[in-house]
Parts: C-alpha cells; sequence; structure tokens
C-alpha cells in the first residue's frame, strides 16, 4: 500500500503499463493445440516452464527482480534493468507483514497478552490529555488489522505525520474517522504504534528483535531502518531488505513457521490468525488479516505482502510457492494497473507450478 501521495500519471506512462499486463496475461487454449502438445508441455521441469515468462517480464519498465522458491527451494531467480536479487532494496509497506510476525513471537513469549490488550494500557504514557473515549477501545489486533478507527496516517497525510516531533503521540491524538473494530483504515501510523509497543515491551528496538527472533531464518536480514525522533524503528515502511531475504520471511510463514531445520520461529497459530479474513481493502476489495492481503489468483488462495511501488511477497499455500517481486519504489503501483500486471505475472507463474 502506499504511504505517499497517489497522483495520476500521464497518458504516456499509464498506457505502457496496461499493455504490458495485457502482454502478461496468460495466453488462452486454442483447439488448434492437441493433447499431445500440452502433455509435453506439461513434462518439461518448472524451471523451463519458468523462463518465456520471466522473459516477458522484462517488458515491466519498473520490475526490478523476481524470485520463486518451491517447496524451500529456489527454482529461479531473474534481475531486471540492472538490478539483482540479492542488492538491498526498500520493501516499503511489505514491512507490515514483518512487523506483524514480530508481534506474534512477542505475544507467544508472554510480551504482549495478545490481540485483544489495549494499546492504552501499554503506551499511557503517550495518550493525548483529554483522549477521546474510543481510545481506551483500540486494541493490538485493531492496528494489526488497520481497524483502529484512527485517522489515516498514509496516503496525503504521511507526510505531515512523519514531519511531527513525536509520531506516536501525533498517532494517538489524531481524531477518529471510523470505530474500533470497524471498516479498514490503512495507515502505517498503526503499524508504528505496534513498533512502540515492542520497544515499550521488551525494553529493546524493534530492529534488535527482529535481528535475535528471526535470525535463525536462514538467509535473513534487515539493512538500513528508518527511525522516529524518539529512535523508534519505523514499523511498517523504510525497511531495507534484498529479494532473497524475503523470500527467506515468505518461505518462513510458507513452512508453519519453521525454520529448514525443523526450528519454531513464528507459531502456526500465530500464522492462521494472520491470514484470517478481518476486514477488506477498500481498494481492492482484498481481504485483509493481521499484516497480509489475502486474495485469488488463478484459483488459488495467495496471501502477500505489498509496499509502495510494487514491493511484494507473495505465499502460495496449495503450490507450496513463494514468490518475490521487488520495483522500482519511487512511482504508484495501484491506480496505474502495475500492481494488477504483477498480480497476473504471479497467475503465470501459477500456471507453470500446476504444470509440473
Amino acid at each position: 500500500m502506499t504511504d505517499k501521495s497517489i497522483f495520476r500519471l500521464p497518458k504516456r506512462r499509464i498506457l505502457p503499463l496496461l499493455l504490458t499486463a495485457a502482454l502478461l496475461s496468460p495466453a488462452l487454449p486454442t483447439a488448434a493445440v492437441s493433447a499431445s502438445a500440452s502433455q509435453a508441455q506439461a513434462a518439461f521441469p518448472m524451471e523451463q516452464r519458468l523462463t518465456p515468462i520471466l522473459d516477458r517480464a522484462k517488458a515491466l519498465p519498473a520490475l526490478k527482480t523476481i524470485i520463486v522458491a518451491r517447496d524451500g527451494e529456489t527454482v529461479a531467480e531473474r534481475g531486471y534493468h540492472g538490478h539483482g536479487p540479492g542488492e538491498s532494496a526498500n520493501i516499503k509497506s511489505a514491512s507490515k507483514s514483518i512487523v506483524s510476525a514480530l508481534v506474534g513471537i512477542a505475544i507467544d513469549k508472554g510480551l504482549i497478552d495478545g490481540p485483544d490488550q489495549t494499546v492504552a494500557s501499554i503506551l499511557k504514557n503517550d495518550l493525548p490529555r483529554d483522549p477521546d473515549p474510543r481510545l481506551a477501545k483500540v486494541t493490538v489486533g485493531h492496528l494489526l488489522s488497520m481497524q483502529a478507527g484512527l485517522q489515516r496516517m498514509s496516503g496525503p497525510n504521511y507526510g505531515r505525520w512523519v514531519a511531527s516531533g513525536n509520531w506516536v503521540r501525533t498517532a494517538l491524538a489524531a481524531p477518529f474517522d471510523g470505530e474500533p473494530g470497524g471498516d479498514m483504515l490503512y495507515s502505517t501510523a498503526s503499524t508504528h504504534l505496534l513498533s512502540a509497543i515492542l520497544t515499550k515491551v521488551s525494553g529493546r528496538s524493534t530492529l534488535a528483535l527482529a535481528r535475535e527472533w528471526l535470525g535463525p531464518v536462514e538467509g535473513f536480514r534487515i539493512g538500513a531502518w528508518d527511525r522516529d525522533p524518539q529512535g523508534i524503528y519505523l514499523g511498517g515502511n523504510q525497511m531495507a531488505m534484498s529479494a532473497r531475504s524475503l523470500t527467506a520471511f515468505g518461505e518462513l510463514y510458507r513452512n508453519g513457521g519453521r525454520t529448514r531445520d525443523g526450528r519454531q520461529i513464528v507459531s502456526q497459530n500465530w500464522i492462521r490468525q494472520s491470514f484470517q479474513a478481518r476486514t477488506q481493502s477498500r481498494f481492492t476489495g482484498d481481504d485483509y488479516g493481521y499484516g497480509w492481503f489475502t486474495r485469488e489468483i488463478s484459483g488459488e488462495t495467495v496471501h502477500y505482502g505489498w509496499g509502495y511501488g510494487g514491493q511484494m511477497l507473495y505465499i502460495v499455500p496449495s503450490q507450496r510457492l513463494t514468490v518475490v517481486m521487488l520495483s522500482d519504489e519511487t512511482a504508484p503501483s495501484a491506480r496505474t494497473g502495475y500492481r494488477d500486471a504483477l498480480h497476473g505475472l504471479l497467475g503465470e507463474i501459477i500456471g507453470a507450478a500446476k504444470a509440473v
């Protein structure tokens, strides 16, 4: 999701993206394709079937890299336009899925009572002097599912929010545009409050917790990460990771919270709760849980994290797939049609997996 004001692109940029989306759409089978030809095609290994798909993906000018993993093994990775899968990138709001994992681990460790614990009980020193009574009803779960009801600090309000002297207090003092537990109001302030909560209950920085708690995941690493004026790491934005590192995190969730050597890092129960639909995005209609979107692509249920510009982490449980796509983080991906082109690209990858 976007943490910047979404603006309309000139037609010269929109049209190529729409054409590219059409280019990446799987071709419909025709009567001319014989049964024997289809069987021969299905006999190709997945890597071979992915090659033409990933070749065509180069037509997406914003795309930087793609990694496709199946059953924990990388079957394809590709860099585009001078980029590579090992380079560090700003994953933007895809980092919200990582913050959600840290909250789940904190709950399992007893540092947070659970999703129903109120935010006010933890961040009492940051509450406004005369708070709206509804603030006492906002829970950790509401922050995770973007149902706090507080005014959004994403989109047009994002710049004003991060220019304030205290991001936590500014977020808690915001007016209510909805009811706690009501409609989804996507806001990076919600996940930043979660980062503040993690810092408060542990006495340590969110980055330190991530490096300790997720450190056993082979290949996982967070690089640079912005902080607020009080030194709290920005929950849900401005986090640097490589496509390989994000794939390692996605594989952790696909594998039920276990590492490759069988160590349980995130509980299976938390992963189930995170993927459970709790609300819907008013922008896409997709379900949203605790830091994860869910939609159907090519007939399969897909859970995904989404960052501004097209930073995508896809998990396709039925096909045992984890797919990462990283893109130029300076341009929007929603209203341009680019995000839908990435969904279409994933649809082709799923089709290749099904045929093997």
